[in-house]
């Protein structure tokens, strides 16, 4: 029969400084606490104890190469709006089919293009400071990194042609404005 143990040391917890009895107090106690904290790696370690016939147990598999594992992840930098439109609604067009408008083809449309990273649409709520109503109903915003080829390549093509033609159905007098962040 082949057996293989671990033999714990002799005191493991007074040698590591975590049990300080004095010897001549407690002797027994400090017998049995020894005794315990030895025996108890053979219990956690049970299952590396092989009693059995005279095989040895598996080697363990080679090492092998670890390779370096690049991972990019695509970060998209805070967009920062450039370009603002401030407008009222026409006479009779509701908010309600309006904003449904916004949300089934302007804001699906205008998302689409590979210049607009970002597009919101906001409704006017209520003055901060004041009496009254605000004097626009509603703002759009938008982060186009390139305005330049925005303007002079999407704004002629069908999918804004067609997104204009539709806005300006429900908009009265909108305001295009350009701007750029006080740093």
């Amino acid at each position: 029969m082949f057996v293989k143990t671990w033999i714990a040391p002799a005191n493991p917890v007074a040698s590591a400084g975590i049990l300080k009895m004095p010897s001549t107090r407690f002797p027994i106690m400090r017998r049995l606490v020894t005794a315990c904290l030895a025996a108890l790696p053979a219990f956690a370690l049970s299952g590396c104890i092989s009693i059995g016939g005279e095989t040895e147990l598996p080697a363990a598999p080679a090492a092998t190469e670890v390779k370096t594992v690049e991972i990019i992840k695509e970060v998209r930098t805070a967009s920062t709006p450039n370009l603002f439109i401030l407008y009222t609604l026409k006479e009779g067009v509701t908010p309600e089919a309006f904003e449904e408008w916004v949300r089934t083809t302007d804001q699906p449309s205008m998302r689409s293009l590979a210049r607009v990273q970002e597009f919101r649409t906001y409704r006017s709520e209520r003055l901060l400071m004041g009496e009254g109503k605000p004097g626009i109903a509603y703002i759009e915003a938008f982060a186009i990194p390139d305005l330049d080829g925005f303007v002079a390549e999407d704004m002629g093509g069908a999918t804004v042609q067609t997104v204009m033609g539709g806005f300006m159905g429900f908009a009265e007098a909108p305001q295009f404005i350009v701007v750029s962040e006080v740093k």
